[in-house]
């Protein structure tokens, strides 16, 4: 019984990990290809019930767990950015301005950069390693998204934005707090900004810490 139940929870993580890949990918399709402006029918569709998935793994999980209380609140992030918001305010015909409702549709998507985690979790053994990776992707998920998000938002509106390249060197040198000569003109690529630059701040000490220690242990074993 209980090598089912484990089998079955294995098989939902993979889906897991495969539905949020395909959340990422279908956004970016949706920018880059088939939509200027909003989004279509089908990608909020496809949203809807990719997020009623994420939901389906979260209360098999909840109901799986020997410490449901402990499973709730360490899943809790987990279950709001599994919600369909969209469709929420769909049917409650909820008045938004549209840089909310813009920006509400890009939260499923944060279950992609914990995929990522995932995967990472899987294939290094090394915590060291595995710890410096899972920064790693995670600056280069953000990174990602920001981008994208910069490109749909001043693309109509921005001179200095002609394409997506333009707006992934913005985001690499904004996260780098080099910064360009690309400046924003919406709310939110304004607000991108400045996050990005924070972001940057607290991730690049990391990195260089990880490498003073790999740098700090080469020596030791150097001079044994």
């Amino acid at each position: 019984m209980k090598s089912r139940i484990f089998l079955f929870q294995t098989i939902l993580q993979i889906m897991v990990l495969l539905a949020s890949f395909a959340i990422i990918v279908s956004l970016s399709l949706e920018i880059f290809y088939f939509s200027k402006y909003g989004f279509s029918r089908f990608f909020v569709e496809f949203q809807f019930w990719v997020c009623i998935f994420f939901l389906f793994d979260f209360f098999v999980g909840l109901w799986s767990s020997s410490n449901r209380k402990k499973y709730f609140y360490t899943h809790f992030l987990f279950f709001l950015i599994s919600i369909p918001y969209l469709s929420l305010v769909s049917y409650f015909q909820i008045s938004l301005s549209n840089e909310a409702y813009y920006c509400i549709r890009f939260i499923p998507i944060i279950r992609g950069g914990y995929a990522l985690v995932m995967v990472v979790n899987w294939f290094t053994k090394s915590k060291m390693s595995n710890l410096f990776i899972s920064y790693f992707l995670s600056l280069m998920t953000v990174i990602y998204f920001s981008s994208l998000i910069f490109y749909d938002v001043e693309r109509p509106v921005n001179e200095l934005v002609h394409d997506y390249e333009t707006a992934l060197w913005w985001a690499f040198m904004d996260a780098t707090t080099v910064g360009s000569n690309i400046y924003a003109v919406t709310s939110i690529g304004k607000v991108l900004s400045v996050f990005l630059a924070a972001f940057g701040m607290m991730m690049f000490p990391i990195f260089t810490v990880y490498i003073t220690d790999k740098i700090g242990r080469l020596a030791n074993d150097n001079s044994k």
